[in-house]
């Protein structure tokens, strides 16, 4: 049988007499706890320029969001779809008889000037206390702006929330756009094109944020409710104010009477003028101490009518003719000081269920988990309809799609020990929470609506956790580990999902404190990658990369190798969108990252506030098949000049590392070094070492080779004479004769021969086998134009004239290499005489004498007082 596709023979109909498959209990309030795991919930969404998958398994996966994956354009919503989201964004209807509807008492003024406001364009600040009737207003303002603006008017809820978290929310409110989160500048296009009525309830910023808020939709008009001590907006700011004071007397009776249901008494009514006077007319007071007449006449009318859970069984309805009260007069009226906090005595007339949902509430700072877990919590089946009795005495109050304690409420029910229990409490809570969330039928909005109830368990628990211990005898939590890293780590990836970051990212902090205090490594791990991923998703790369290469190490320690492969890949990403990957512009970062430093070069020390990176880069996590190719290796022996420090890599070319981009851009990089270092050579080998130059090793006659015999190459050996043939760079500064007519430097002049013969005597010029000059390179360079024969300057009286070089013609024979410079006048002091190197090596003439005479040697290449010039 297929394991996966059991078909019709499932649950123990597959002939082997195996036992069943045990049925899920029908029971809601039983956790299926030992139901085999359900696979991992995923969930896929596009956030700016990547798509994001939620893994809650190995950690979120981020990549740039392929071109087939972007969202279309969002379209705004009808008017019947933006009706049904407003419906859905309401609170939900509590269980049980339904309540009456109190009037808006002396709000007529407020309200039309608040109209009239928002119709001009104008955005307006609602500022009143709370239990004010900020709340009531809103709903009734809202019901008359409904045609002013083309999209309508859009409700939204500030509390705990940011003004970047409100404009994702005004987006979502307008435009169809399912698993999208625009970026920034995209967002901002967006809410620019949004004209609106907003109505802003529960504000918890003001100054500059409030500020951005309406600079980013100028086509809105915003009404804002907050209470006394937010931030007031900026003076610069063009929002009017409008301040909610409470009820005068007349009203307040007005409204009590309609609170509970029948005409006052006259004790009553001067009861409720001391009440008036104590609660400052706040119209919340009145609406509780309207529950207080309604539960004094419960009482009046007999014990038997009120059962178990303080819902009365035999009164008459709330809408028929009042009874005589002045007959029973057993029940007296409670004390001013218990009508100006009645929540004490309001909650211990209430039912079992809805005082263990008002110990959850506080346990919670005041969030009442939703009607639907109230069963699971309170371990009552009916624990549901606690909410409509909450809700009936004035002990909550609507915010957004959920209820809160009312104003003032937790503080009463704290003084009066409703507190005490809220450790276990809100265990149970962080338990049942995190079943709940990460269960996989249980979609990412429900989570994201009980987002607040979620965090405030987390902000409890988070700070206490500890390092697991023995367990306690009547611990029956069946899952190991800290409740409040469970919590987070369950309600983590649906708040991704959700779209709700802001909640998303108080979970990952509250679960990193947690895993941290309790010791977990692998889950510290998860929340610092999910940490860097939201970072990277909201552009702040330098918070990304802390947060992954924690991470990344942590999960090394844990040796968590798909976490890791994940972590590596959302750091690659990072690298890409800072530019760390060097570019085909970054030669000598690529140089240094393939080859290493050079000599003498040294690796900038890692700052205090990231960690350092070696030199080379950091390794990709799999190595590749192939060896990386090594640039071309080039061999080449160079003398050092003297002085000259010789220079070079100081250790060998290190492997390259890294991606394949770098690769490549390494390779050109060194293809560039060698280029660079074989033109160093070239230019280095041309040089003479000894300070001499090219141009005095070279003769205007052509070099041939010596035989043995001195006479091997049947060339005719010059005559010397005494012209100056050891001028260098003179043209025929290898002969002496001046021909038939006796002036040297005329056309009968001999030609010179291919070589020259040394002389047998010692001399001080140099041979062609001499070992110095075999070691220096030469070049011959090429001869330039000719110039213009000049007249022969004198020289001392132990020099003849030199004649004017004359143009050199081309032996078609031999390789002449012909060249003229103009001739320098000797310095008259010197009387010695001069060196010439011809083609054979350097001769040393006198005048009427050959070169094999001795004499004192004196270097051209060194320079005399006349600069022998060089030959270009």
């Amino acid at each position: 049988m297929d394991p996966n596709n059991r078909g019709p023979r499932e649950y123990g109909h597959d002939g082997d007499g195996s036992a069943p498959r045990p049925r899920p209990s029908r029971d809601p309030l039983t956790s299926d706890y030992g139901q085999p795991a359900a696979p991992a919930r995923t969930a896929q969404l596009v956030a700016g320029d990547f798509l994001l998958t939620v893994n809650p398994v190995d950690g979120s996966e981020i990549e740039v969001c392929p071109p087939g994956e972007r969202p279309a354009r969002p379209e705004k919503l009808t008017a019947a779809e933006r009706a049904e989201s407003e419906r859905a964004a309401r609170p939900p209807v509590p269980p049980g008889p339904a309540l009456p509807a109190l009037p808006l008492l002396a709000r007529q003024d407020e309200r039309e000037r608040l109209v009239r406001l928002l119709a001009r364009g104008r955005s307006v600040r609602l500022t009143g206390p709370g239990g004010s009737g900020r709340t009531s207003l809103l709903d009734r303002v809202a019901e008359d702006c409904a045609d002013l603006a083309p999209d309508g008017v859009v409700r939204l809820n500030g509390f705990h929330r940011t003004a970047d978290d409100l404009l994702h929310d005004l987006f979502h409110a307008v435009h169809r756009a399912p698993r999208h989160r625009p970026a920034r500048e995209e967002l901002l296009a967006h809410v620019r094109e949004i004209g609106a009525v907003v109505i802003l309830d529960d504000a918890g910023f003001g100054g500059t944020a409030l500020d951005d808020l309406l600079a980013a939709t100028p086509e809105c008009a915003f009404l804002i409710a907050a209470t006394p001590d937010v931030p007031a907006p900026s003076p610069d700011a063009a929002v009017e104010e409008v301040f909610l004071t409470g009820l005068d007397r007349a009203d307040g009776v007005a409204l009590l009477e309609r609170a509970a249901g029948r005409p006052l008494t006259e004790e009553e009514a001067n009861w409720a003028g001391d009440l008036w006077f104590e609660s400052e007319g706040l119209p919340l007071r009145f609406v509780q101490a309207g529950a207080l007449l309604r539960r004094r006449d419960r009482l009046r009318a007999g014990a038997d009518a009120v059962d178990e859970h303080g819902v009365s069984t035999d009164a008459t309805p709330e809408d028929a003719a009042p009874h005589d009260t002045a007959a029973v007069d057993d029940v007296p009226l409670p004390s001013l000081g218990e009508a100006a906090a009645p929540a004490p005595l309001l909650a211990s007339r209430l039912s079992g269920s809805a005082r263990a949902a008002l110990e959850f509430a506080v346990a919670l700072g005041g969030e009442v988990p939703h009607q639907a877990h109230l069963p699971a919590l309170a371990g009552d089946t009916h624990a549901d309809a606690a909410l409509g009795e909450l809700a009936a005495c004035g002990l909550v109050s609507p915010v957004g799609s959920r209820y809160r304690l009312a104003a003032g409420v937790l503080t009463q029910l704290e003084a009066a020990g409703y507190g005490e229990a809220a450790a276990g409490r809100v265990l149970e809570a962080a338990r049942h929470y995190a079943w709940w969330a990460g269960h996989p039928s249980v979609i990412p909005e429900r989570v994201c609506a009980e987002a607040d109830a979620i965090l405030a368990a987390l902000t409890v628990l988070a700070p206490a956790a500890a390092p697991p211990g023995p367990a306690a005898d009547g611990d029956e939590d069946p899952d190991p580990g800290d409740p409040a890293v469970r919590l987070a780590r369950a309600a983590a990836p649906a708040f991704a999902a959700g779209l709700h970051w802001g909640a998303w990212e108080r979970a990952l902090r509250s679960g990193t404190e947690a895993g941290r205090l309790a010791g977990d490594v692998a889950e510290q791990a998860y929340f610092h990658h999910e940490l860097g991923v939201l970072a990277l998703c909201e552009d702040q790369l330098d918070r990304a990369r802390a947060e992954l290469e924690a991470s990344i190490g942590l999960r090394g320690a844990a040796a968590d190798k798909r976490g890791t492969v994940a972590g590596r890949r959302a750091l690659a990403l990072v690298a890409d969108r800072a530019g760390d990957t060097p570019g085909l512009g970054a030669i000598g970062a690529a140089a240094t990252a393939a080859f290493g430093p050079t000599a003498g070069e040294e690796v900038p020390g890692a700052r205090h506030e990231e960690p350092a990176s070696p030199p080379a880069g950091v390794p990709e996590p799999f190595p590749p098949l192939q060896p990386a190719p090594q640039p071309p290796t080039l061999v080449t022996h160079r003398s050092p000049a003297a002085g000259r420090p010789a220079t070079g890599p100081s250790r060998k070319a290190r492997g390259l590392k890294g991606f394949a981009r770098r690769n490549l851009v390494a390779a050109g990089a060194g293809a560039l070094l060698v280029a660079v270092l074989g033109t160093v050579v070239t230019l280095g080998a041309t040089s003479d070492g000894e300070g001499e130059t090219p141009a005095d090793q070279v003769g205007v006659n052509p070099s041939a080779s010596q035989g043995v015999d001195d006479g091997g190459l049947g060339a005719d050996r010059p005559e010397d004479d005494g012209g100056n043939a050891g001028e260098p760079g003179v043209a025929g500064a290898g002969t002496t004769d001046p021909g038939p007519d006796g002036t040297p430097g005329t056309s009968d002049d001999p030609t010179p021969s291919a070589s020259g013969t040394p002389s047998d005597e010692p001399s001080g010029s140099r041979g062609p086998s001499d070992p110095e000059d075999s070691d220096d390179p030469s070049t011959t360079r090429p001869p330039t134009s000719p110039r213009p024969p000049s007249s022969p300057k004198p020289s001392g009286p132990s020099s003849p004239t030199s004649p004017d070089p004359t143009d050199s013609t081309d032996d078609p024979t031999t390789e002449p290499s012909t060249g003229t410079s103009e001739p320098e006048t000797p310095d008259p002091s010197a009387s010695s005489p001069e060196t010439s190197d011809s083609a054979s090596g350097p001769t040393t003439t006198t005048s009427a004498t050959t070169s094999g005479s001795a004499s004192a040697s004196q270097s051209s290449a060194s320079g005399t007082g006349t600069g022998s010039p060089q030959i270009i």
